[in-house]
């Protein structure tokens, strides 16, 4: 019987690789700097100059798109790189060793999991100030919780399988058989989590940008461009269509690839 196509799989990874690309040409060319002005331009529509318009300030969007979607992509990578490797660490530990250790620690990520991760972060913002690096962490230390508890269960699943009695028959440490022998089965279910990780962080970075708490001038980003474009919504409907259009993308392709590696 022939297999059906994973077309989730597919169009999420067409929507991601086609993202990728269009930030990875934004960090090296943009047609202008993102951060010139041009009085002349103001609320400029699309044209062969500028394919996309131009801001309230004259700058041209196309390019402040370009750097923009760079900026969000590099907030939700260093967003899931923290959640991920801390949450591995802290649920490989607890759900292998289990006892006190996994008690204490699962007793603290279960207050924090109780707030949510925007609302955690938020309170992370407040104490760090806003700005593009102290987003990373802020949002990353919110995330830590989902992943920890994600990877835990993995481990208390899979600890008592005989592969890892033959490891300790063996005489392999513990050590080894957790980042070895356990993990590596761990990873179909978590490599869909880190895809529901990024579109979770494009999301929270739109917002905390939106409300002025997030990636501050000069660094564009998408979501302070959807809060500068709300007053020119119908003089300028370009300026806030063209970077929304951007994050839909971003985030429907991430959810397509998380359901798509769930299927297959």
């Amino acid at each position: 019987m022939k297999k059906e196509k994973n077309w989730n799989l597919i169009i999420g990874c067409v929507l991601t690789g086609m993202t990728i690309i269009f930030v990875l040409v934004g960090f090296f060319y943009t047609p202008y700097d993102p951060e010139t002005m041009d009085v002349t331009a103001k609320l400029a529509g699309v044209s062969a100059a500028h394919p996309m318009g131009c801001d309230n300030f004259g700058r041209d969007i196309l390019s402040r798109v370009m750097k923009g979607s760079g900026t969000t992509l590099v907030v939700a990578a260093g967003t899931v790189a923290i959640g991920t490797m801390a949450g591995i660490l802290i649920g490989a530990f607890t759900g292998y060793y289990g006892g006190v250790l996994d008690e204490v620690l699962m007793r603290i990520i279960d207050a924090l999991f109780a707030f949510p991760s925007i609302l955690l972060a938020l309170v992370f913002i407040s104490l760090l100030g806003p700005g593009k690096y102290n987003v990373i962490v802020a949002l990353g230390i919110a995330f830590i919780p989902s992943f920890s508890r994600i990877v835990r269960s993995q481990f208390l699943y899979q600890r008592n399988m005989d592969y890892v009695s033959s490891a300790k028959l063996q005489g392999a440490s513990d050590i080894r058989i957790m980042f070895v022998h356990i993990l590596p089965n761990t990873l179909s279910v978590l490599r869909s989590s880190v895809m529901i990780g990024f579109n979770n962080a494009v999301l929270a970075e739109a917002g905390m940008s939106y409300l002025g708490i997030g990636v501050q001038p000069p660094d564009a980003s998408l979501g302070r461009m959807l809060s500068e474009a709300q007053s020119y919504l119908f003089a300028a409907p370009g300026f806030a269509l063209f970077p929304g259009f951007v994050i839909i993308v971003m985030v429907l392709g991430f959810s397509l690839l998380a359901e798509g590696m769930k299927d297959a």
